[in-house]
């Protein structure tokens, strides 16, 4: 690596400590530090398991167990055992802990516009923002089984239909393709999954079935900044384990050579160009591909 790009990320990095007030003792006016408002923050979001919240921050154990004494003594948490797992313990918030994680909450959205406000460039700084945010974690990006439906799998959808507006010479109209019923992309006929990352959806798709042996892929999309990261082959295995357990052994999938990524990808992953097997008018490559045995 050159010096001037080691540079480079130490600047970025003494930015965003200086910004996001990382050594400030009183982190957005409330008293304590940010690790310890990310514990209480991690707990109000994602559960009491207190394993968990220390996988999810990273932290070594005793500092964890130093933090959650210090909040047990503020009045903010209480512990219990786990009911079924004697090994396990948990950290819930009182009334008084659930008061800080709301206004920790309201502080951090109100700290989060007062960035983007008046910038020129916001989307560009999201999207930066999108990048890093899905190297820092690429470890930590779940596959989950979702209804197609659902708001976080509408934001894969409508970020896949933009994509596609933009990339095609002619445009997209997703009421001209064969869009498929969400139904089908549902237990018992098929299956919809979206990648996650902390909230966050970075890709989808949908494993369309009809009842028959035979079904389609569709809708497969992963967000620019989490690209690289093999999270479409992911995608793809789940659709193909889902479509195992379905009874379905036989897989097609349409695209456009416009996305030579995607034609790159099912060349490399086993499946084989067909004729056309269909009329949406979009699509000018067809594949099909038995699913694995398991």
């Amino acid at each position: 690596m050159k010096d001037q790009d080691i540079q480079r990320i130490r600047r970025f990095n003494r930015a965003v400590t200086a910004k996001l007030g990382v050594l400030d003792s009183s982190f957005l006016g409330r008293g304590r530090p940010l690790g310890v408002a990310r514990v209480i923050h991690a707990i109000g979001h994602f559960g009491s398991d207190i394993g968990m919240i220390r996988t999810q921050l990273g932290l070594d154990k005793a500092v964890l167990s130093r933090m959650l004494k210090g909040l047990e003594a503020e009045g903010l948490i209480t512990f219990r055992s786990d009911t079924q797992d004697a090994r396990k313990r948990h950290a819930d918030l009182t009334d008084k802990g659930r008061t800080e994680f709301n206004a920790y909450d309201a502080l951090s959205d109100d700290h989060a516009s007062a960035l983007l406000a008046g910038r020129p460039q916001a989307e560009q700084l999201l999207s930066a923002m999108d990048l890093i945010a899905s190297a820092f974690t690429r470890d930590h990006v779940k596959v989950t089984l979702m209804d197609p439906r659902a708001a976080q799998s509408i934001t894969c959808l409508e970020s896949y239909y933009a994509e596609l507006e933009a990339r095609f010479e002619r445009g997209f109209d997703v009421s001209l393709s064969r869009d498929p019923e969400a139904t089908n992309m549902m237990t018992p006929l098929g299956a919809f999954y979206v990648a996650m990352s902390d909230g966050v959806p970075l890709g989808c798709c949908g494993l369309k079935g009809v009842g028959t042996e035979v079904a389609e892929i569709k809708r497969l999309w992963v967000s620019p900044a989490a690209r690289g990261m093999g999270l479409a082959q992911r995608l793809l295995t789940e659709c193909e384990v889902a479509a195992r357990e379905l009874g379905i052994t036989t897989l097609r999938l349409d695209t456009n050579s416009a996305l030579p990524e995607a034609e790159q990808l099912y060349r490399k992953t086993g499946w084989t160009q067909i004729e056309r097997f269909n009329d949406d008018p979009y699509p000018d490559l067809f594949f099909e591909k038995p699913v694995p045995v398991g």
